[in-house]
């Protein structure tokens, strides 16, 4: 009976330190300005308790984050179409960021703090890495147009001939008529590029900055990625 008061404690009390942090972060000025002193007095916790439970200001922010963005993730995961892997990836991809965007406008403050937790850089983060991979496998599922891959065919030909322009050190000249040589490292870098739009930091210069409203950042990002997509189907 002891042991599972101790376990109903222990979750109370870290619900108590995700709710505290979530609302210092919310309603600060900048994520940085929140320590772990801050937390535990919100939470009515020990300072020692969120370093047992959580290592560090790092770990904390992470874990609330995570616990925050769960739902989301579980829809991608196995929930149904646009956000579900059985969505046509056309649909998918811009379901996908709309949906990553508009937590980060609903968590903005959690979402920056998470990007200045000083953890190193954020694109090696777990959580980045998930969204990354998420949209790289969904983008190599567009289909690849005939008219790419009879483009890359010349291309190879004319370096084959001797007719591709080299620059001064020998390295082959980029020709705009091959298209995507590597559709994989193509989509690779479209899955970076997108999550680019989607930035907290970004977000927040939009938000405070711009004076731009959720709704109008939604549209913009719907307009740029709807362009991004009409491009690969052409390329």
């Amino acid at each position: 009976m002891a042991e599972r008061k101790a376990r109903a404690d222990a979750l109370r009390n870290r619900e108590a330190v995700l709710t505290a942090a979530d609302e210092l972060f919310a309603r600060s000025a900048s994520p940085r300005s929140v320590s772990m002193d801050d937390i535990a007095a919100a939470a009515g916790v020990g300072k020692g308790t969120l370093f047992r439970r959580f290592g560090d200001r790092t770990g904390l922010i992470r874990e609330v984050f995570e616990a925050r963005i769960e739902p989301l993730r579980h829809a991608v995961e196995e929930g149904p179409a646009p956000l579900g892997p059985s969505a046509a990836p056309r649909d998918r991809v811009p379901a996908l960021l709309d949906a990553l965007l508009r937590f980060k406008l609903d968590h903005r403050h959690l979402s920056l703090a998470l990007e200045e937790s000083g953890s190193g850089s954020p694109y090696e983060g777990a959580s980045y890495a998930w969204w990354h991979n998420v949209l790289r496998e969904t983008l190599q599922r567009l289909p690849h147009p005939p008219e790419a891959a009879g483009r890359a065919g010349a291309a190879e030909a004319d370096e084959e001939s001797g007719s591709v322009e080299k620059d001064a050190d020998g390295c082959t000249t980029p020709d705009p008529r091959a298209g995507v040589l590597d559709r994989a490292a193509d989509c690779d870098f479209t899955a970076h590029a997108l999550l680019a739009a989607t930035r907290a930091d970004l977000v927040e210069y939009l938000v405070d900055q711009e004076g731009m409203t959720p709704h109008r950042i939604r549209a913009q990002l719907a307009t740029y990625v709807s362009r991004v997509l009409s491009e690969d189907q052409a390329t």
